[in-house]
Parts: structure tokens; C-alpha cells; sequence
């Protein structure tokens, strides 16, 4: 094969980035802008030793599972997030189980991996909205274009404001004046943000330049309650003219059908230069969006949301599931795997590790005789015993700090330094754990966790995943440490796009 060359290609599978997949002289082609099911001439553009690429001369024949209704102006300027959106949303439930079960099968080494039918989204979700508008977060990169500095120091912006997100492949930002898959409330406050900086000459953070103040917006939408929080990440102590820009956010959230309840101010500053004289700049923890100083401008420092019958204060640094709707019926399946065929005399007592918020161990506590909550982020830890005490639950206790460092000492039950906050009750409980619950960020457990859990010996193992690469991954390790595979259930937690949450139930007894 050489570039340049002209091939028909079949089309018959779609990448993570959201090209199609097909096959010329045996070799992997892949031909953006097209789908499953498509017949198109196709020239070669790169080569590489074991797959190529290729770019659309004609499509030949159109495939039946095209979605040619999707509207979204973002798209079309470019906004790398809904790579399947092409697809019709039957087509992307099964290529997303077809992912699940062949990472299963191709990482893990399981020859027939027992993957159930995805959980998808239902026509009348949302309020009939089915699978647009689904989520509750939306995180906005704002952008000016870059700053120019005018006689006297005057910093202005060199372009025009843009509220919106990464095109596809690139760092550079594109102006999302609406987003299908955000909240009304969420277009609504990008929309008042952008109308506030043109008129009062705000500049936004310029990376070459390393100044300009508006750095991110993310807005939290709780669908259950109608309650709204904003979040200004800024290069700066303030924001000039703040409570012009809070009427504006709540004029236009409220005329979306929500209401703003809090806004807060995220301080996140340049950091000084290091001994090369490079400019630094303070991350926050793990590089988050989010600055290390984060303060309620108006309003409450929370906002309530509900997850079935139980509440859930959100902090502007909460994990919390992006789809509500999902989110139930996600956990409803881990309590589902938490009680399938549980024989012994007593309630489980259930580890949950990576908890965020303490939602999955709050959901399944009715089930428990304890949930016992690890989580590194320390308001994370105060939201969800918090939220344990909001809901009347006694048999929940959440603890700050990495569960790979501490989990062996508490399980030892010993005394050693890092235990000593723990009373001894407490530590025997974690060291009879019988379930333990992984839901970890998409980079998936650390090596040292999953040697952790496998040390504590539950008598099974519900993994939360939203990587499947990962998950795959750790299922061969926790295999070969004595656990069996019993099943795993993909659930659509982020339709248009090719990303699958999924659910796996191991267990070192047979279940059936």
C-alpha cells in the first residue's frame, strides 16, 4: 500500500476519535467521516507499519445506520465532543458492547467473556429528550483569542470571547453557542458569560502569554432539584464588576426553567517562575481544572441533588455521575452484583473505594451492615459523610486518604502510624470486608491498590469502570490472584459519544 493510492473500502467498525474503520490490501484503513455500514472510495493519506488512513473521495453507498438528524452547531465548527454522534443510537449501543466485550476477551485473556446486553437510554428520558441533554456538568474552556498589552500595561483581548470546548485533535478552543448534550442551564450561563466579558472588555487566560483572568466556567446542573451552581476558574483575586456577571447568570438560568444557587470563584494563579526563569503555574491537586482556593461568591457553597430517595449535597470539587438517569440504573446494577447469591448468615460489609461523594455506597447501604468509604480528596470525604448524615444512614463512615497506603495497615488491624485515627472497631471491619466496590478514574487501580484488595481476600469484587482498556486490564490481574469473571453489564452513561461505563461482577466462589 502507498499513499495516494484508491481503494473502495467497506466500512465496518468506528474508532474512539470517531472514524470509520475498514480494511484495503488487508490493512487497517481508518476514514474519517464515515460509519459503520458505509461503501466509499477512499485515497490513501499515511501509512504506517500496521494501519493506514485515508480521506473520503465518494461514499459509494450510505450505511442504514447514518443519523442525519443530530444538530449541533459546536459540531460542525469543529468541537471534538460527540464522535459518534454520526451514528444512529441503536448502532452506537452495539459498537459500544461490541468495545466492552472485546477488551474483555482481547486484554484479559477470557475467550468468552459473559457481557449482558448494554443498558441504554430510553425516548421518553430527560423528559423526552431521550439521549440529548443528559448531562449535569458541563466544563467550558474560555478563550479571547490571546491578549495584546497596550501603552500604559492595559491588557486587552485580541479576539473574540469564546465559551465552548476542545475542537477534535487540537487544543484550540470552538465557540459552542449550544451544545446538544448539556443542560439548558449550562448553554444559558456560557451564553450570559460571553455577553458579560464583550461588554466589559474582560480578557481570558492566554497560554504563550501566561495573563488574562478567565481561565474555565463549569456548571453543575441538578436535574432532580432544578438547582444550579457556576464555577469561575480565574487567573486573579476577582472579577471586576462580579455582581453584574451573577445577575446576568441568574437572569439567563432562570429563564432556562433553573435556578442559580450558588456561584463560586476558583482561584487558580500563576505559581512564579522556576530557576530557568520559566513560568510556572499552579495546577491545583493532580492537575485539575480547578484551583486550590475555592470560595462561594453568592450563594451557598453546595447545591442538593437526589439519586433515588436519597439527597447529595454537591461541592464545586465533587465527583458526581454526569447522567442522572444512567447514574440510577448503574447503581441499581451494583446492588444487583452486591446481593446476587449472597449465602451468609449477616449483611455484607462493603469497601468503597475511590467513593467521590459516597453515592454508590450510600445507594447500596440498605443492603449493608456497613459501607466503609476511602477516598483521596478531603471535601470529597466531608461531602459524603455528610451526605450519610443528610440521609439518617448510621452504617456509613467515609475516610480521607490514598486506599492503596492505608488500606494495609487497616486491615493488619494494628496499631501503625496512619491508623492511629481509626478506632479498633473500625479496622476490624475493614479486615472482614466481603465486597468491595472499584470505581476508579479512567486510568484505572493502581498497582498497589488491587495488591491491597487482593491481600483483604473479599469474597468478590463489583468494578465501576469507564475505560474499558483499563478495566480489561485489571480483570487479568484480579484473574490471576484467584478471582473468577462472573459477567459484566455495559451501561450507557454518555451516548454521542465513545465512551461506555461499564459494570463487572468477579467472584472467588462460583455464583452459578
Amino acid at each position: 500500500m502507498e499513499k495516494g493510492s484508491i481503494y473502495e473500502v467497506e466500512i465496518e467498525d468506528m474508532s474512539n476519535e470517531g472514524s470509520g474503520i475498514g480494511r484495503a490490501e488487508g490493512m487497517v484503513v481508518f476514514i474519517p467521516g464515515t460509519v459503520p455500514g458505509d461503501i466509499v472510495r477512499t485515497e490513501i493519506t499515511g501509512v504506517k507499519k500496521r494501519y493506514s488512513f485515508g480521506r473520503v473521495i465518494e461514499i459509494t453507498a450510505f450505511s442504514p445506520y447514518r443519523n442525519d438528524e443530530f444538530e449541533c452547531s459546536a459540531l460542525k465548527k469543529g468541537c471534538g465532543g460527540c464522535r459518534y454522534s454520526q451514528v444512529s443510537y441503536e448502532k452506537q449501543l452495539d459498537l459500544k458492547e461490541k468495545k466492552v466485550r472485546e477488551n474483555i476477551r482481547r486484554i484479559a485473556g477470557l475467550d468468552a467473556p459473559d457481557v449482558k446486553e448494554i443498558i441504554g437510554m430510553k425516548e421518553d428520558d430527560n423528559e423526552g429528550l431521550g439521549h440529548l441533554r443528559y448531562r449535569n456538568k458541563a466544563q467550558f474552556i474560555v478563550s479571547t483569542g490571546g491578549i495584546i498589552t497596550k501603552k500604559g500595561g492595559r491588557i486587552e483581548a485580541a479576539g473574540e470571547v469564546s465559551v465552548g470546548f476542545y475542537r477534535a485533535k487540537s487544543h484550540t478552543p470552538a465557540d459552542c453557542e449550544d451544545c446538544a448534550l448539556q443542560s439548558e442551564a449550562a448553554v444559558a450561563a456560557a451564553d450570559a458569560l460571553r455577553r458579560f466579558m464583550k461588554e466589559d472588555h474582560i480578557t481570558a487566560w492566554d497560554e504563550k502569554w501566561r495573563k488574562g483572568l478567565m481561565r474555565h466556567m463549569i456548571v453543575r446542573t441538578a436535574f432532580s432539584t432544578g438547582e444550579v451552581m457556576v464555577i469561575l476558574v480565574i487567573n486573579g483575586k476577582g472579577i471586576p464588576n462580579m455582581n453584574k456577571l451573577v445577575e446576568m447568570l441568574d437572569d439567563a438560568i432562570y429563564e432556562s426553567g433553573y435556578s442559580l444557587e450558588s456561584v463560586i470563584l476558583s482561584i487558580k494563579k500563576e505559581a512564579g517562575r522556576d530557576a530557568k526563569g520559566k513560568n510556572q503555574i499552579s495546577r491545583g491537586r493532580g492537575g485539575d481544572v480547578l484551583g486550590e482556593e475555592n470560595m462561594a461568591a453568592a450563594g451557598k457553597p453546595v447545591i442538593e441533588d437526589r439519586i433515588g430517595n436519597l439527597k447529595f449535597e454537591i461541592s464545586p470539587q465533587s465527583f458526581y455521575q454526569v447522567n442522572p438517569v444512567q447514574t440510577e440504573r448503574l447503581y441499581d446494577k451494583v446492588r444487583e452484583y452486591c446481593t446476587a447469591a449472597y449465602e451468609k448468615d449477616r449483611s455484607p460489609v462493603i469497601l468503597d473505594l475511590y467513593c467521590g461523594v459516597g453515592s454508590i455506597g450510600l445507594y447500596c447501604a440498605d443492603i449493608a451492615e456497613y459501607v466503609i468509604g476511602i477516598e483521596s480528596v478531603k471535601a470529597a470525604v466531608l461531602d459524603a459523610n455528610r451526605n450519610a448524615v443528610i440521609n439518617g444512614i448510621v452504617n456509613a463512615r467515609y475516610i480521607c486518604g490514598y486506599a492503596e497506603e492505608i488500606l494495609p495497615l487497616y486491615a493488619q488491624g494494628e496499631d501503625e502510624e496512619g491508623c492511629g485515627e481509626l478506632d479498633d472497631d473500625l479496622k476490624g471491619i475493614i479486615a472482614k470486608a466481603d465486597i468491595v466496590i472499584l470505581d476508579p478514574p479512567r486510568a484505572g487501580c493502581r498497582k498497589e491498590l488491587l495488591e491491597a484488595v487482593i491481600n483483604i481476600a473479599p469474597e468478590r469484587i463489583v468494578y465501576v469502570s469507564c475505560d474499558p482498556a483499563t478495566m480489561a486490564r485489571d480483570i487479568k490481574i484480579l484473574c490471576e490472584e484467584g478471582y473468577d469473571f462472573i459477567e459484566a453489564t455495559p451501561v450507557d452513561m454518555f451516548p454521542n459519544t465513545d465512551s461506555v461505563e461499564t459494570v463487572v461482577l468477579l467472584s472467588k466462589t462460583k455464583i452459578r
